[in-house]
C-alpha cells in the first residue's frame, strides 16, 4: 500500500514539475526566438507591478501588471502586434502567455525582462 502511494506521489510530482517547465515557458522562447519577434516590432509587455517596473525595465516596454492583464486585454488586442511577456523571474510572464494565448495573440514568453532587455 505504501509503496502504491509514494508512486502516485511520484507520479504527481513529475506532472507538476513538468507543468511547472512549460509554466514557466522553457518550452518556448529563447533568444533567437526574442530576435525573431523584436524584428517583427513585437510589443514587449512587462507583467510585473509598477513599482518593480519603476526600478528597472526593457526601454520601450508597457506596463500592463499580471493581476489586471485580464481587465486590459483590449489594450493589447488594439496593439496588434506580436506581444514578448516578461517579469523577473518568467514565472508571472508565462502565465500571462498562457492567457493570451488562449486569447488568440501572438506571443512568446520572454522571460525575465533582462533577456529582452539584452537584445535591445
Amino acid at each position: 500500500m505504501l509503496l502504491i502511494f509514494k508512486q502516485k506521489v511520484f507520479s504527481l510530482h513529475k506532472k507538476f514539475t513538468m507543468g511547472l517547465f512549460n509554466w514557466f515557458g522553457s518550452s518556448g522562447s529563447n533568444n533567437e526566438s526574442i530576435k525573431e519577434y523584436l524584428q517583427k516590432n513585437a510589443v514587449v509587455v512587462d507583467v510585473r507591478t509598477p513599482m518593480e517596473f519603476q526600478e528597472a525595465n526593457v526601454q520601450g516596454s508597457v506596463n500592463i501588471p499580471l493581476h489586471v492583464l485580464e481587465a486590459r486585454f483590449h489594450e493589447i488586442k488594439e496593439m496588434n502586434k506580436p506581444i514578448v511577456a516578461v517579469c523577473r523571474s518568467g514565472a508571472r510572464s508565462g502565465n500571462a502567455t498562457i492567457f493570451l494565448k488562449r486569447q488568440g495573440i501572438d506571443v512568446i514568453n520572454g522571460g525575465p525582462w533582462q533577456n529582452v532587455a539584452s537584445e535591445i
